[in-house]
């Protein structure tokens, strides 16, 4: 936190400094708009920070960042040099010192009916960086490929609505794949894996000045602030990655480049905006995908019990992913017959005597869209 106090005015610092301190350990956001009411966001909740001291509900109880205070954050966040943070300014948004991600909104400058860079900026959105080593744990065990015999990775799409865990997701689990059993996280894991990270908007590893603010694990490279699709090419030809880490698909170009990364043996670990595996199958290019099998793990995220909570596990046809350990607890023992409803008729699965159980497969093997 001492570090983003240092970026504010003197008059906000000591406002944001009066917040209680369950507030402070949760933070995850702290909107700053000129002349309107200073906002923030922890845990499950948000409310506004108060002329006097700590919080209020009622945002005309509530401090308003003057011009002057709005300068301030912006010649700290530039390091007092606009024009060499113009590409930041460009893309609307800045990563300082902690991985910590600064949102910009104000005037845009149109050059060939392109973003240039932004001006007359009166809008902030603090994004506190928070890692969470071990949030992977949980949703290993349902991504490894055990039909390889060296326990592969799962080509594994990972969704949720925003602000519910997909990067701090992706970034602990590319820290314990690369890793691998040298930590106690990746002790289900044969060994380490060779990971590229294409870290478009400088979320998943924080880079500043190209060095990761977050523990990735020993064999990570980053491209920092380079396109997805792009991005991905790029490490294939040049780094030799055997798992691919990138975050927020939906373009056609990414969908290509990863078929590129599929066909060349790399396993990818992505993310999308989605309710749930039902949800992005509404968007083209995932649904697309989804229904091609490109991911044979889908993970759903939400905040049910907190941000993060783990909804369910997919395979690639839609249906639930179940561990062994949690097949037993259902039906007592592996030669028993599991039935699970879906879709109308309802559709009666049998477990018994499935050689291929810790992979959660159906018998008899059926296909059927998501939607």
């Amino acid at each position: 936190m001492e570090s983003i106090l240092r970026l504010f005015s003197v008059p906000l610092r000591q406002r944001l400094a009066t917040l209680p301190k369950q507030v402070i350990e949760e933070l995850q956001e702290i909107r700053v708009r000129e002349l309107r009411p200073l906002e923030i966001a922890w845990g499950r909740s948000y409310g506004f920070v108060s002329r006097q001291s700590g919080l209020c509900e009622d945002p005309s109880l509530a401090y308003l960042p003057t011009r002057e205070d709005c300068a301030t954050l912006l010649e700290m966040l530039t390091m007092h040099s606009l024009y060499t943070f113009e590409e930041e300014l460009r893309r609307g948004y800045i990563t300082v010192t902690g991985g910590h991600r600064v949102g910009l909104a104000g005037r845009t400058v149109l050059e060939h009916g392109k973003v240039k860079h932004l001006k007359e900026i009166t809008g902030f959105n603090i994004r506190i960086a928070n890692e969470h080593r071990g949030a992977a744990v949980k949703v290993l065990p349902y991504l490894l490929d055990h039909q390889q015999g060296h326990r592969g990775i799962h080509h594994t799409l990972i969704v949720s609505p925003p602000q519910q865990g997909k990067t701090t997701l992706i970034r602990d689990l590319a820290r314990i794949v690369s890793s691998g059993p040298s930590i106690r996280d990746g002790s289900l894991m044969h060994r380490g894996y060779k990971v590229g990270i294409v870290d478009e908007r400088s979320e998943i590893a924080a880079c500043v000045k190209g060095v990761p603010r977050f523990e990735l694990g020993p064999r990570t490279d980053v491209l920092d602030a380079c396109p997805k699709a792009e991005g991905m090419m790029m490490l294939i030809r040049s780094m030799s990655p055997e798992v691919l880490v990138v975050d927020e698909i939906g373009r056609t170009e990414d969908a290509a480049a990863i078929h590129e990364a599929v066909h060349a043996g790399i396993r990818v670990i992505a993310t999308a905006h989605g309710l749930d595996h039902v949800d992005v199958m509404k968007r083209p290019v995932l649904h697309e995908m989804l229904a091609e099998g490109v991911f044979s793990r889908i993970v759903v995220l939400g905040n049910q019990n907190g941000v993060g909570t783990l909804l369910g596990v997919y395979d690639a046809e839609g249906c639930p992913v179940m561990l062994h350990t949690e097949l037993s607890k259902s039906v007592g023992t592996v030669q028993a017959s599991w039935k699970e409803e879906r879709g109308s008729p309802n559709v009666s699965i049998d477990w018994t005597a499935n050689a291929s159980l810790l992979q959660g497969k159906l018998l008899p093997k059926k296909r059927e869209p998501l939607c």
